[in-house]
């Protein structure tokens, strides 16, 4: 496919500043020129996962983990600072994000740093935010616009939609979206330019 026919965002640019951060990226990964990288401690990137352009990964309150084959889709803010929860609260929580193998975080959703986890198989919601120190569980779906609280543990297989109301999808659809998942990767990595060494450690 020729360079004229790659994807390109029709999105304005977000402020490029900070850090960075030190880097351990797979050979395989697929990261955009557009994504931002900030933060004092470290980033690491499994094999054959997909950060969309103008995506914000930050390491700035702890290391950041992405598993293989997960995909992290434009505009998300994935290390984000926690939003104090009451009026004089710390803004700031120690502690990082590690997200799990074949996740999905989609545009524009918020995942805070501070102990956050995200389990194998799971699909973060467009304009979701993950509190600080919330556990997200495997194979949860977290529909979009919804608001998952600081330190919240969420179990395997939950469905929680934006009104605050939550099931339990325990279908064995777990293959079905792992191979869901490969087959986008597969057209990502034809649509989205890669500089993995503008990113990469020197």
């Amino acid at each position: 496919m020729s360079s004229s026919s790659k994807r390109n965002s029709m999105l304005p640019p977000i402020a490029k500043h900070g850090p960075k951060p030190p880097t351990k990226l797979s050979s395989t990964l697929t990261i955009s020129d557009s994504a931002i990288l900030t933060g004092h401690h470290s980033i690491i990137i499994m094999s054959e996962s997909v950060i969309h352009p103008r995506t914000r990964l930050e390491s700035t309150s702890g290391s950041l983990l992405i598993g293989k084959r997960c995909i992290v889709h434009e505009r998300s803010h994935v290390g984000a600072a926690p939003e104090p929860s009451t009026p004089g609260a710390s803004p700031t929580r120690d502690g990082g994000i590690v997200i799990g193998d074949y996740v999905t975080v989609e545009a524009a959703a918020v995942v805070e740093a501070g102990g956050t986890e995200v389990g194998e198989g799971s699909v973060i919601g467009m304009g979701s935010r993950i509190g600080a120190g919330a556990k997200i569980g495997k194979n949860c779906t977290i529909t979009p616009k919804s608001v998952i609280a600081p330190g919240e543990e969420i179990p395997d297989f939950t469905v929680v939609f934006s009104n605050g109301m939550r099931r339990t999808d325990r279908r064995d659809l777990g293959d079905m979206r792992l191979r869901a998942q490969v087959r986008q990767i597969g057209v990502l990595k034809a649509l989205i330019p890669t500089n993995l060494s503008k990113f990469q450690e020197r």
